[in-house]
């Protein structure tokens, strides 16, 4: 069982920064794609970034140029660098990781942007 720990959430006022991190551990197959997605009150889950093993990255047309994804494969981290941030930012942010045939979340991290 993946287990997927986020940190780096907090509030910030808009055009602020954070960055946002998720080790993932337990795994017995190679982690591929790790990514970021969010969801606000009442919406769906969005993606946010995804980055593979080799370090191909894709991002969502409302963070490109705002946000970078990366991510450390030997410490199966990934890493949300997160700049000129908006109040429309302001979300529940969860990791995913895919794992073999599995896909997990982390418990996801408040993201709070003020105006």
């Amino acid at each position: 069982q993946v287990q997927l720990v986020e940190s780096g959430g907090g509030l910030v006022q808009a055009g602020g920064s954070l960055r946002l991190s998720c080790a993932a551990s337990g795994s017995s197959f190679s982690i591929n794609v790790m990514g970021w997605y969010r969801q606000a009150p009442g919406k769906q889950r969005e993606l946010v970034a995804t980055i593979t093993a080799s370090g191909r990255t894709n991002y969502a047309d409302s963070v490109k140029g705002r946000f970078t994804i990366s991510r450390d494969n030997a410490k199966n981290t990934v890493y949300l660098q997160m700049s000129s941030l908006k109040p429309e930012d302001t979300n529940v942010y969860y990791c995913k990781t895919i794992a073999g045939p599995s896909v997990y979340w982390g418990r996801g991290t408040q993201v709070t942007v003020s105006s």
